[in-house]
């Protein structure tokens, strides 16, 4: 199963496309998709849905595996990274392509084992699961990363499956 990892943002969303098959994991691709600050918030929105349908298109997931959107107290950065969802979502609808949306402990949980693990604890478990020589960069792309994983050991599950043909 092929699965395209997004942490979403407005200034950087970070992307990942991993290869999931029976408990391994293979890194296609990853990298962030950026707007400079002070770019027009409509503008940015377009930067990202063209840039994110390209990849799409390109990397043809089976699945996209999204970070849900939690509370963050600065309300102007929530917006912003809800509008920004909010077109990211758009783009896999047009494709039908299935998101499923993750905390960010059930992240955790699913790459370290652990929910409450510290960041560079999820990082460093990315890069070994993945096989990579170093920690992917940004921190945005790593995120994708994980996320991405996080549904391919979610997504490979029987209790999984087993909803999914309840739909």
């Amino acid at each position: 199963m092929r699965v395209f990892g997004i942490d979403p943002g407005y200034a950087i969303v970070g992307c990942g496309v991993v290869d999931c098959a029976r408990g391994k994991y293979r890194m296609v691709e990853y990298g962030a998709i950026t707007t400079p600050a002070g770019m027009e918030m409509g503008q940015r929105l377009v930067t990202i849905y063209d840039q994110l349908t390209f990849a799409l298109d390109k990397y043809r997931p089976e699945a996209v595996a999204i970070e849900q959107l939690f509370a963050i107290h600065n309300q102007t950065t929530v917006m912003g990274v809800a509008q920004a969802r909010g077109v990211i979502l758009l783009a896999c609808q047009q494709r039908g392509l299935p998101v499923f949306e993750y905390t960010p402990m059930q992240v955790k949980m699913a790459v370290v084992g652990y929910g409450n693990a510290e960041k560079h604890q999820v990082m460093e478990m990315t890069k070994n699961l993945l096989g990579l020589s170093e920690l992917p960069k940004p921190d945005d792309a790593a995120d994708a990363l994980a996320i991405a994983i996080c549904h391919g050991n979610v997504g490979s599950s029987v209790l999984f499956k087993t909803k999914l043909q309840m739909r």
